[in-house]
């Protein structure tokens, strides 16, 4: 569904032909300290962010703000006839909704949302990235600190893999940075089975088509081999659905094991497995183009 928030990003998709160099971000919170040869995202603010602010927000956005769930699963508790607006059922998740106005799921108003907050976890593997899993298997969520409030994920990472997952106690936020059109780049290293050459992996800087899914530029390095097996660094920015895995299919390769080291401006860094570190606050605004949110006047 389109927003009139969403940001927008300006990225040639290639990779720079530019020297290597220091950045100056703080390694201490995972920013990237490198410059890693991609070309970052221009971040600006929609013009119609504060035309909408005055009118009021739509009631998914505002679920999702409020760090009840992402704005996807919002929409679904609306179609449900779970939310109301001043008592009213809410039958749109387009509803606008004005800061005077009560919004409750399930009979409970919702609280005065808490200011935005951005964390890095290290996923182990064997973890689902949902809150509930009708298989019953182990889940991220359930396996976090207790002193957490309820997060969301931005993105997410397979059962089988491992790595840097964000957390964000923001919805809006979460669906800013996970969307594939944001240009984030996510930066992997994936242990690969089969016989592989560094010429195999260039052919997928150009992007691949797999089956009825095309995929776009694909940066991999090869690290180094022995026998059949090989360690690579894999870097993109689409990051669909089991994008790794399925690129390197299509080249005769399967992936052995798959760790995100990267996601945007954010590193895995020295985090120990299954650890949760909040990203200060000034610095993931600064680095992500993303300024408090302003309180829209109270009208006469």
């Amino acid at each position: 569904m389109a927003d009139h928030n969403t940001t927008k990003a300006k990225t040639s998709g290639k990779r720079k032909s530019a020297s290597r160099g220091a950045t100056g971000w703080s390694p201490h919170t995972g920013s990237v300290d490198i410059d890693d040869g991609w070309d970052k995202p221009v971040i600006t603010e929609h013009d119609g962010d504060e035309e909408e602010s005055r009118e009021g927000d739509r009631i998914a956005k505002v679920i999702a703000r409020a760090g009840i769930c992402s704005r996807r699963d919002a929409e679904k508790i609306v179609a449900e006839g779970r939310v109301t607006l001043d008592g009213e059922t809410v039958k749109t998740p387009a509803t606008k909704v004005l800061r005077t106005q009560v919004v409750a799921i399930d009979g409970k108003p919702l609280g005065v949302p808490d200011p935005a907050r951005l964390w890095r976890y290290h996923k182990p593997a064997g973890l689902v990235t949902t809150h509930r899993d009708p298989e019953g298997r182990a889940t991220v969520f359930a396996n976090l600190p207790k002193h957490l409030p309820r997060v969301v994920s931005i993105g997410r990472l397979d059962y089988n893999s491992e790595g840097l997952l964000l957390l964000t106690n923001d919805g809006e936020i979460a669906r800013r940075l996970e969307l594939p059109a944001g240009g984030w780049p996510r930066k992997y290293r994936a242990r690969l089975f089969g016989k592989v050459t560094q010429a195999d992996l260039d052919k997928l800087a150009e992007g691949v088509t797999v089956g009825t899914v095309k995929y776009g530029p694909v940066v991999a390095d090869l690290e180094r081999s022995k026998g059949v097996y090989s360690w690579a660094t894999v870097s993109l920015k689409e990051g669909k659905n089991r994008e790794v895995k399925r690129v390197m299919e299509s080249i005769g390769l399967k992936v052995a094991r798959l760790i995100r080291v990267q996601f945007g401006p954010f590193h895995l860094g020295q985090l120990a497995e299954g650890a949760v570190e909040e990203i200060p606050a000034k610095l993931w605004r600064e680095q992500l183009g993303i300024g408090r949110k302003k309180r829209a006047k109270d009208a006469d």
